[in-house]
């Protein structure tokens, strides 16, 4: 079998010109993996539809006995007997071939969808804003549906991590109102959901293992943005120089665009930037009439969550509700200052001996960085504690000077070993989270570096280096997420 082009998925053709039926053409629908944060909302959304729902999961979980609980058929452990009854089987990239439900389902010729083939089904009638980007998109994403429910829509949503204030990541909204979707390029899937709106948050060089190179990215960013209804927007930052030449690109195919920037020159410009403590802000001024706000129009832009990066991802959130949907600006902004936030992004875990443990899920160079700046505007002039796991050895060889130089910005840091997901060591004998500690260190910042045996043992290596006053970050897309609770319990424990 020849090797398919960089970028192109072997298994699902997500370019294709047919659209994937309606929900209700799908038949009763088998997910493989269902217990996961993406494929259970995915399952809640056919539920909703009245769609029969059945699936299976490795594990039992609290998850899977809540599908239970809510009409799913589901089963713990995989078997080529739970798709027998199944018109269409949704799996995503991770699930292989050799699976035994995947198996029956190719034998047996049932559709087989990816995941957001299945998203895609649900989005008939229904306008789609659809969030991409290598950084920010999660947050965007929640933002945008935050914005949209403050100007008095009812939207649904499949993103990548539960809002704090529903404590879920999918939800089916009123019949026919928009749909926000957080768009994955990883896989290159990003490219079936036809959105009204498609926000690009920033086009930078990752997933490599899947694209090969920066161009073979930026090429299918602007494949995403050949995918936006006619009569549709595009609304993209002109600060960031992929998303500023994917502006150009769409303009020159005659596409609708927005820009956001510091640049005079963007559509609509950032002034006055501002991050303190655990919020941030800023001037938002309109150079053109977009939607219901007119040319000259100046609004501040204030927002309960830290970083600069926090203020560009909520400017992207008004331009999708405010021109691409045209909805009335005041409400958006009061929803905006109210954003209670997104799991895993920038998220409180708790206080303990006089330390505060925040957890965050980048795990990208440029994710990385914003998060440490993010947490010394947040300590306002505390020291920053940083645990980073590494995620994918390719990404760590890829970048490991740009995870350096965000890594830098802290005053101690605690390095766990790479979690290497869907790659081993055996195939990266060279890659190890060592390299990063050698980077930070020839930086020239005085950073404590200390390198981590394992994941049990962070938790009580954080806690010999903490001190009273600290703000901790848990860091990474991997299980450290565990890290961050162990401590507050070890400074409980802890004498006093």
């Amino acid at each position: 079998m020849s090797t398919p082009p960089r970028g192109v998925n072997p298994r699902f053709d997500f370019a294709s010109p047919v659209p994937v039926p309606p929900a209700e053409e799908l038949g009763p629908v088998h997910l493989i993996a269902i217990g996961g944060s993406g494929m259970s909302g995915v399952a809640r959304m056919f539920l909703d539809r009245g769609i029969p729902v059945s699936g299976s999961d490795r594990s039992d979980s609290a998850t899977l006995r809540s599908l239970e609980a809510e009409g799913a058929t589901v089963h713990v452990g995989h078997d080529a007997a739970h798709v027998a009854g199944a018109g269409t089987v949704v799996i995503s990239s991770a699930i292989p071939e050799s699976n035994p439900e995947l198996a029956a389902a190719r034998t047996a010729g049932l559709r087989v969808l990816h995941r957001a083939q299945g998203i895609a089904s649900l989005l008939h009638g229904r306008d789609a804003v659809a969030v991409a980007g290598a950084n920010g998109k999660t947050t965007t994403s929640a933002m945008t549906t935050v914005a949209l429910q403050a100007a008095g829509a009812d939207p649904g949503y499949v993103i990548g991590a539960p809002l704090a204030g529903t404590g879920t990541n999918a939800a089916p909204g009123a019949p026919g109102s928009p749909m926000v979707v957080e768009a994955d390029e990883s896989d290159g899937s990003f490219l079936v959901y036809r959105p009204l709106v498609a926000v690009v948050t920033n086009v930078q060089p990752d997933h490599l293992d899947f694209y090969g190179d920066a161009e073979t990215v930026e090429r299918a960013y602007a494949d995403f943005a050949a995918t936006i209804r006619p009569g549709g927007l595009l609304v993209t930052n002109a600060d960031d120089p992929g998303a500023a030449r994917l502006a150009a690109t769409v303009r020159e195919r005659g596409g609708r665009v927005v820009t956001w920037g510091t640049e005079p020159a963007s559509d609509v410009v950032l002034s006055d930037l501002v991050t303190e403590g655990m919020s941030s802000g800023a001037t938002v001024t309109f150079t053109r009439t977009l939607g219901p706000v007119v040319e000259g129009a100046q609004v501040r832009l204030a927002l309960p969550v830290p970083g600069l990066h926090s203020v560009h991802n909520a400017t992207a959130a008004l331009l999708a509700a405010v021109a691409g949907l045209e909805l009335p600006i005041e409400p958006v902004l009061e929803g905006l200052a109210r954003f209670p936030g997104a799991h895993r992004r920038f998220e409180l875990v708790g206080h303990a001996g006089g330390v505060e443990v925040v957890d965050d899920y980048a795990h990208n160079a440029p994710k990385v960085a914003a998060v440490v700046q993010a947490a010394r505007s947040a300590a306002q002039g505390r020291r920053v504690v940083v645990a980073f796991q590494p995620h994918l050895f390719s990404r760590t060889r890829d970048f490991a000077e740009g995870f350096a130089a965000g890594l830098a910005q802290a005053d101690v840091l605690l390095l766990l070993p790479v979690y290497g997901a869907r790659e081993t060591q055996a195939d990266f004998p060279d890659v190890r989270s060592e390299m990063l500690g050698d980077l930070v260190r020839a930086s020239g910042y005085a950073v404590d570096v200390h390198l981590a045996r394992d994941l049990a043992s962070a938790p009580e290596q954080l806690r010999e280096l903490v001190r009273p006053g600290d703000l901790v970050v848990t860091v990474g897309a991997g299980d450290i997420t565990t890290v961050g609770p162990r401590l507050l319990e070890l400074l409980e424990d802890a004498p006093r």
